[in-house]
């Protein structure tokens, strides 16, 4: 993604920045948010960040509102009984993602000549959510009391039309203009024209026919009988493109939407155990990875997180696709037809594009149409491309696509060709980056932070720069592109990506391995000179198999000992390291994602335990988080007994590749892999955590067959497989 803290461009936090490092991408933080647990909508391109009362406010952190095409569209939204704020009983989000609700409750309300309204008699339920570019809600208004009630309920609201980097903390010089609003006697329209020459508008429609109405509010006088209950409704629709055909009502837009947000149940494989909060956790990651799906115009391809990175990620789409593969391969089909679409053709230095590179992500706010963020459609990524390659390979192996890879070989070949050409400019055999765009970002692996990438001095390191993941996905990608020439019969391109691969192997361990601190360097810098610093990274080359199997298993000590694992997963750096801040964005805290890979690749040499281990951690994690929902990162604080994992104050929650990482999880202790090509499902050597000594998986889909299956752990060591139903001559291979 973009850079956070210290990070250069676009995806930024909370930590200081030193050594002279860009700022004018971080997230700014100027107050603490009156409510961390903010309930989260999204439906294609728009999304929705409200407190817990259903209420936009524009204090604290400053990312609530209903946003749309990149900008914010509604920047307050206030209910107030009388002229007080209601008292918050619950609130949730339906484990769909479809719909949140708020119970409230009114305070002790003093009305002169109307007598007093005591605290609690009054019930208000708000229901929210989004369809298409509206948002709906419904407000339920019941009275408790034992005698009549007269009582006005007012909304305030505004919209400021801020871009998201605006929200972010960018300051412009310069601005559109707010238009005068145009109100009827039920429906008040915002509206904003920029800079960019689009007109933006917000329109607030209401029912019934409020008795006052205004550019800033509303005001409904309502009177309820003992028992009696009333409901007003309101759909606040975000307008870029006026159409002439209307909005559908709440029910029928309610029912559209959950059918919507149901369709990945029909699609992926089903898995549930017999520890509860293991299936929350399952449960709420499946709906927030369709949730970044559904209404998306890039059908198939999951946003990677909200509220800063609603937009499509290369690298992320790309590993959220890698962790849901063996489940629901479709997403991976989504995220390559949209990548090869977008592949760079030409060099454009300000988008770090050059031809055949995979795009990092796309903007469409108005900061991004003006070239004020070089993010429109910006190529500053070094890994997308090996990944995407890796992708393709991966996904031909599970599903044997081969039309599909037949169409996408031109644009692999591609790929291939920046990652020689441009990716290895000095041509030493490994790829590195440097920008070319003076605002783009500075670094370009997944740690963009700004100070993310240093020796073991603290000094940072110097572009151009060979991070040791980028290798491992790499020699992945050859390897992979071996497989598929060869399926396409063009063995001697096949024979050359293999020796590519073992070449590049051989020179890896050469270059990166540093006897001394018993693991990877995390990087080569632009000398050439490793920096020797024990991070998480390593992780990632057991992951593609670059590591060899002596060195795997020092790896294997560190990043399951106490400089490491804190008890909830694995520290993105060491505890000892210089720059190690465990309330930093990449140098030291813990992130779903990159503990999944590096669960995999533990797999991969043998230590599931270890596995297991990461599994239990995420797992515990998954029980504390409001919603289960993990989100994008958390403190590497060690964990203390009977308190919950140290959240970060502006991470994505959801974000797609911390709710796909369960699945690659599960998959690593498991040892499941599955070959479209060979008709078969595998379990090697299955291995699960304590807390789940059951597991089931449903509909687990290999061609036209399907095995539903139960999984018994006796022990640590022993993991039966029992085929529940077997439907078509799929073959199943436990060892």
């Amino acid at each position: 993604m973009e850079a956070n803290p210290n990070r250069s461009p676009s995806r930024m936090g909370s930590q200081s920045v030193d050594e002279g490092s860009t700022q004018q991408y971080y997230i700014a933080t100027k107050s603490a948010p009156q409510d961390d647990r903010t309930r989260v909508l999204k439906y294609g391109r728009m999304f929705a960040v409200f407190d817990r009362y259903g209420d936009v406010e524009p204090s604290g952190l400053g990312e609530e509102g209903i946003f749309y095409e990149g900008t914010r569209f509604l920047s307050e939204l206030a209910l107030f009984i009388d002229t007080s704020r209601p008292l918050l009983l619950s609130s949730t989000v339906r484990e769909d993602n479809s719909l949140f609700t708020a119970d409230l409750t009114n305070v002790d309300v003093d009305r002169s000549g109307d007598g007093k309204i005591p605290r609690g008699t009054l019930l208000i339920t708000r229901s929210k959510f989004l369809y298409q570019d509206a948002c709906y809600e419904q407000v339920r208004i019941s009275n408790f009391g034992l005698r009549p009630i007269q009582i006005p309920i007012a909304l305030k609201f505004d919209a400021d039309y801020a871009d998201i980097f605006e929200v972010r903390g960018i300051n412009r010089p310069r601005r559109g203009q707010r238009q005068d609003p145009v109100l009827d006697s039920t429906s008040v329209t915002l509206s904003y024209r920029g800079l960019d020459g689009v007109t933006r508008r917000t329109r607030i429609q209401l029912s019934p026919k409020p008795q006052r109405i205004s550019a800033a509010d509303c005001r409904f006088d309502v009177s309820l009988q003992p028992k009696q209950d009333t409901t007003l409704q309101l759909i606040i629709a975000c307008i870029l493109h006026p159409a002439s055909n209307g909005l559908p009502k709440y029910d029928a837009a309610l029912a559209a939407t959950t059918e919507d947000m149901h369709a990945a149940r029909q699609r992926t494989s089903q898995i549930y155990s017999s520890n509860r909060q293991f299936n929350d956790w399952v449960t709420r990651s499946l709906s927030d990875i369709e949730m970044m799906i559904v209404g998306n115009p890039e059908v198939g391809y999951p946003y990677a997180g909200v509220p800063w990175f609603s937009t499509v990620f290369g690298r992320d789409g790309i590993i959220t696709a890698l962790e849901c593969l063996w489940v629901d391969p479709w997403i991976g089909r989504g995220v390559l037809e949209y990548l090869a679409s977008t592949q760079a053709t030409a060099t454009i230095p300000e988008a770090d594009a050059e031809p055949g590179k995979i795009i990092h992500e796309t903007r469409r706010g108005e900061m991004a149409a003006l070239g004020e963020v070089p993010f429109g459609r910006y190529y500053g990524s070094v890994d997308a491309t090996p990944l995407f390659i890796l992708l393709a390979g991966s996904y031909y192996e599970r599903t044997a696509d081969y039309e599909f890879v037949e169409k996408l070989w031109p644009h692999i070949e591609r790929a291939l060709s920046w990652i020689d050409r441009y990716g290895d400019k000095d041509g030493d055999g490994f790829v590195e980056y440097s920008r070319d765009s003076v605002n783009g970002l500075v670094q370009q692996g997944w740690k963009d932070s700004n100070d993310s990438v240093f020796h073991a001095d603290g000094t940072l390191a110097e572009p151009p720069i060979a991070l040791c993941e980028v290798q491992g996905y790499t020699y992945a990608a050859k390897r992979s592109a071996a497989r598929l020439a060869a399926a396409l019969k063009n063995f001697e391109k096949a024979d050359a990506l293999e020796a590519q691969a073992r070449n590049l192997k051989d020179r890896f361990q050469d270059a990166f391995w540093c006897p001394g601190i018993g693991t990877y360097a995390l990087a080569l810098d632009g000398k050439k000179q490793p920096c020797r610093v024990r991070t998480s990274n390593a992780g990632h080359c057991l992951s593609t198999n670059i590591a060899s199997p002596e060195h795997a298993h020092s790896i294997e000590q560190i990043l399951l000992g106490p400089d490491f694992f804190n008890g909830w997963g694995v520290r993105t750096v060491g505890a000892r390291e210089p720059r190690y801040n465990p309330v930093s964005y990449h140098n030291g805290s813990v992130w779903p994602h990159d503990n999944s890979l590096i669960a995999a690749g533990l797999a991969r040499y043998g230590f599931k335990q270890s596995a297991a281990r990461i599994l239990a951690g995420l797992l515990d994690t998954s029980i504390f988080v409001d919603l289960h929902r993990l989100p994008e990162l958390f403190c590497g604080l060690e964990r203390r007994p009977g308190e919950g994992p140290t959240l970060y104050p502006v991470a994505c929650a959801p974000q797609a590749w911390a709710a796909g990482s369960v699945y690659l999880l599960l998959e690593a202790c498991l040892g499941v892999s599955i070959s479209a090509r060979d008709n078969t499902i595998a379990f090697n050597q299955p291995c699960l955590p304590e807390a789940i000594p059951q597991l089931w998986i449903k509909n687990l889909k290999v061609g036209s067959s399907s095995l539903d299956v139960c999984l018994n752990r006796s022990n640590a060591q022993d993991v039966r497989v029992e085929v529940i139903k077997h439907s078509g001559d799929a073959k199943l291979l436990i060892s």
